[in-house]
C-alpha cells in the first residue's frame, strides 16, 4: 500500500470516528468546560455566543466563545420582518462565524428567567446549523446563568475562529413552507403545533397583525419544556411526556411547530427532536408572522381538542 493510501485510509477512519460521535443535544456546563479545556486541539469544540445584545457579551462569556447575534440571520422580505436570510448571506454569515463540517458546536445564550427568552436565540442558531448540514452540536443546558453558578470560568476577552467549511449537503426538509403547511394541515397523522404562549394563540395579544392561529393548530408553550427557575435548563422528557401527551403530541406523528418568528418554534423542535427523540418534527420557518399577512388565508381564535 502506498504512503497516499495509507493517509487516505487514516483520514477515512478518522472522519468515520468523528461522525459516529457527532450529535445534536443538550451538554452541561461541567462537560462544556472540559471538551473546552482539551489538551487536544481537535477535540475542542467552537464556541458560539447568540445573545442578541453585544454589551452582554461584553460583560462576559465563555471561554473562547465568538459572538454570533441569531437577529443578523434574519431580515424583512417582501415587506415580512425576521425572515431567514437567502440561503448566500446565511451561508457567508457561518463561515464567518468559524461554523466547521467537523467541529463540535456548543451554543449558548443567557434567558434565565421570562421574560427574556434569550434561550430561544440558541435553538434558533442550532435549527439554521442543523438546516446547513451540522450534525455535531450541543446546547449548554442552563446557559450562561448554570455556568456562572457553577463557578466556572467567563472571560471578556475577544475570539475570533478561523473561517468555516460547511457540509457540503444540507439538511432543508427540517423546514416547512407556508405551500407545505397548507397542504400538510389536518392530513391523517399530521399534527401542527404553537409553541407561542397560550393569550397569543387565541388572539388576546397587541402583538400580530392578525389574532388568533393557524386553522386545526394545538397549543403547547415552549416554557413548558424548562424548568422555571431557568429557562434555558431542559426539563427532563419524563417530566413532560404526558403533557406532550394530553396536548397529542405524540412521537407516532409527523410534528410541524411554529410561532410568532420561529425561534419558540426552534425551541419546540429541538426538544422533540433532539432531546425526546421524536423521529418526524419540521419547522415552519415563516410562522404566524408570514401566515397572518397572508389574509386571504383563514386564522382562528378558538382552541382545538386533541386529535
Amino acid at each position: 500500500m502506498t504512503l497516499m493510501k495509507i493517509a487516505l485510509s487514516l483520514l477515512a477512519v478518522l472522519l468515520t470516528s468523528t461522525l459516529a460521535n457527532a450529535e445534536i443535544g443538550i451538554i452541561s456546563p461541567q462537560e462544556a468546560l472540559r471538551l473546552i479545556e482539551s489538551t487536544e486541539a481537535s477535540k475542542r469544540p467552537l464556541v458560539i455566543d447568540t445573545r442578541g445584545g453585544y454589551k452582554d457579551y461584553f460583560r462576559g462569556h465563555l471561554p473562547t466563545a465568538h459572538h454570533l447575534n441569531f437577529d443578523t440571520l434574519r431580515g424583512t422580505d417582501k415587506g415580512v420582518p425576521v425572515q431567514y436570510l437567502p440561503d448566500d448571506l446565511t451561508k457567508a454569515l457561518l463561515v464567518r462565524a468559524g461554523v466547521n463540517r467537523d467541529r463540535t458546536h456548543l451554543i449558548y445564550a443567557t434567558g434565565d428567567k421570562l421574560p427574556n427568552d434569550e434561550i430561544l436565540s440558541a435553538s434558533m442558531v442550532a435549527y439554521v446549523l442543523e438546516k446547513f448540514g451540522v450534525k455535531d452540536i450541543r446546547i449548554v443546558d442552563g446557559g450562561l446563568p448554570a455556568w456562572q453558578q457553577a463557578k466556572l470560568p467567563v472571560t471578556q476577552e475577544y475570539f475570533g475562529n478561523p473561517s468555516g467549511i460547511l457540509p457540503e449537503k444540507g439538511a432543508p426538509e427540517i423546514g416547512v413552507t407556508v405551500e407545505e403547511i397548507l397542504r400538510l394541515n389536518n392530513q391523517p397523522g399530521t399534527i401542527l403545533v404553537d409553541a407561542r404562549p397560550p393569550n397569543e394563540y387565541l388572539g388576546d395579544d397587541d402583538v400580530w397583525l392578525r389574532k388568533g392561529h393557524i386553522p386545526g393548530a394545538v397549543s403547547f408553550h415552549w416554557a413548558r419544556l424548562m424548568d422555571s427557575d431557568n429557562t434555558h435548563q431542559f426539563l427532563p422528557f419524563e417530566k413532560v411526556k404526558s403533557n406532550l401527551e394530553a396536548a397529542g403530541v405524540t412521537p407516532d406523528k409527523d410534528v410541524i411547530v411554529y410561532c410568532g418568528t420561529s425561534r419558540e418554534g426552534s425551541l419546540l423542535r429541538f426538544y422533540l427532536k433532539h432531546v425526546a427523540k421524536y423521529p418526524r418534527v419540521r419547522l415552519y420557518e415563516g410562522s404566524w408572522k408570514e401566515y397572518s399577512s397572508l389574509k386571504h388565508l383563514e386564522a382562528e381564535t378558538k382552541p382545538n381538542p386533541v386529535r
